[in-house]
């Protein structure tokens, strides 16, 4: 879906006026820049130049060229803003302000972040190591602009201004990531899409589409066939540098597979290349040792499912420099990863700052409701010591919810031949996500499916019944207070 054609002028007037005193503080004599700085002013002004001499219509390529030159002249306020207490104070002052009217049209909330396959925090929290991107994008601001953001990350970016460049550079230079713009004259992101998934040689090249318009159905497509993930222009940096994070893990975790290929018999690559990322060491060796007990492909199984969530993190976020988020991050998904491995939970997916785990699948445990609650509490508890490090490094203290549930779901390995996880699907997953979403600050709740299935030591709140978004019955929850034996 496109924006209206008034959104995009009035989004672009807006712009345009926040960007009046950059020019006009830009021009004074008195005011000097270093020569990157300048540099960067200079493209932004460009950028506003190019903005407000477009005649936007209600063809979509000229909404789109609007698109993605405001997408363009955030990334330099931004860039600029990370460092302006360097900066002369006529300049520093403008920054927020342009800032502000790039991030978001007049009328509505752009989505900025989906994950198709689940794992851009999980990579976060692992942070790859640089990579060789290619940017392909056929206007020189974004090209610029993405060059700059991921050099400052330490990657090496080639950039190609239409599809059949993209084509060309690919048969003959070692890509770990593809940036690729959905619109584009000639061949368009799509086609070269394609182009890469029937290409053995290219199918495993991670591409991470970029859109300059709302288009959900295109974007779904992309997915469908094949793209790893998307951004919506304008994008924040610390996602552009996740998701090439994720995309280089990806790539890394192939390159690896295919050299165990030679090595190992079928049944250990599959479950090396499948479970290797999401369950304990012990587990794996378990399956490795007697593959055969393990029953692949979808079945229901009785699981207990735990979510956890930094609570307001969306907000701390937007007031921190993006390599300060990335930090609280690492920190707090690899403490909790930890830990949830160290009960023998099976990760399923990082969503965002929240984590989903699943205790009971593939190997299932008589006390698998009372691992996750044990598991809750020790995650509850680690808080504490995280907090103290992000005190010792001035960044800010964070809170955690956690919500468990007890039911059964579909498990196995789900997806295509191109592209298979072992996951879990089924309603209860959707009832442990709503019961997060009540559950407050330093919380852990839990269902009445769950209470069952625990011993009486644990000492428990008094039961609530509440109700939950898309869900018909109330849902019954108690709040974990500690367990006896502790």
């Amino acid at each position: 879906m496109t924006e209206p054609t008034s959104e995009v002028s009035t989004w672009s007037s807006l712009v345009i006026r926040a960007v009046a005193p950059l020019r006009d503080a830009a021009g004074r004599s008195s005011v000097t820049l270093d020569t990157f700085a300048r540099k960067d002013v200079s493209a932004l002004i460009a950028a506003c130049d190019k903005l407000e001499a477009l005649q936007i219509s209600a063809d979509g390529n000229s909404q789109h060229d609007a698109l993605n030159i405001i997408g363009a002249i955030k990334g330099y306020a931004e860039m600029l803003d990370e460092d302006a207490d360097a900066l002369h104070p006529a300049i520093a002052n403008t920054l927020a302000g342009i800032v502000s009217a790039t991030s978001a049209s007049p009328s509505s909330k752009r989505t900025h972040s989906m994950s198709a396959a689940g794992t851009v925090s999980a990579n976060i929290a692992n942070p790859s190591e640089p990579g060789v991107i290619l940017a392909v994008d056929d206007m020189p601001e974004n090209r610029d602009l993405v060059s700059r953001l991921l050099g400052k990350f330490g990657h090496t970016v080639i950039t190609a201004e239409s599809g059949e460049e993209a084509l060309e550079l690919l048969e003959t230079m070692g890509v770990d990531v593809v940036l690729l713009d959905l619109m584009m004259p000639g061949i368009g992101g799509a086609e070269v899409l394609k182009h890469m998934k029937e290409d053995e040689r290219l199918r495993a090249t991670p591409v991470v589409m970029i859109s300059g318009r709302q288009d959900m159905d295109q974007i779904v497509a992309c997915i469908q066939a094949g793209a790893d993930d998307y951004l919506l222009k304008p994008f924040n940096p610390v996602l552009l540098q996740a998701r090439i994070s994720a995309g280089i893990e990806r790539k890394r975790w192939h390159d690896r597979e295919e050299q165990y290929r030679q090595q190992l018999e079928r049944s250990e690559r599959f479950i090396r290349a499948t479970f290797g990322r999401y369950l304990s060491d012990d587990i794996v060796s378990e399956i490795l040792e007697s593959p055969e007990g393990l029953e692949l492909g979808g079945d229901l199984r009785e699981v207990t499912i735990m979510m956890s969530d930094i609570r307001g993190f969306t907000t701390l976020s937007e007031h921190l420099p993006p390599q300060k988020v990335v930090q609280l991050l690492n920190r707090y998904l690899g403490k909790m990863t930890e830990i949830i491995l160290d009960f023998k939970g099976t990760i399923d997916e990082f969503l965002g700052d929240a984590v989903l785990a699943v205790f009971g699948a593939p190997r299932k445990g008589d006390d698998d409701a009372e691992r996750a609650v044990r598991c809750a509490i020790a995650m509850q508890e680690a808080m504490k010591n995280i907090n103290e490090q992000n005190l010792a490094d001035g960044l800010p203290e964070l809170t955690m919810a956690i919500a468990i549930n007890t039911g059964t779901v579909v498990a196995g390995n789900i997806g295509s031949e191109r592209r298979a996880k072992y996951g879990f699907v089924g309603h209860e997953m959707n009832v442990t996500s709503r019961i997060e979403d009540i559950a407050k600050p330093n919380q852990i709740l839990i269902s009445a499916s769950t209470l069952d299935k625990l011993p009486a030591s644990y000492e428990v709140g008094d039961s609530q019944s509440v109700s939950a978004k898309g869900i018909k019955e109330n849902v019954v929850v108690y709040t974990i207070k500690g367990h006896g034996g502790d």
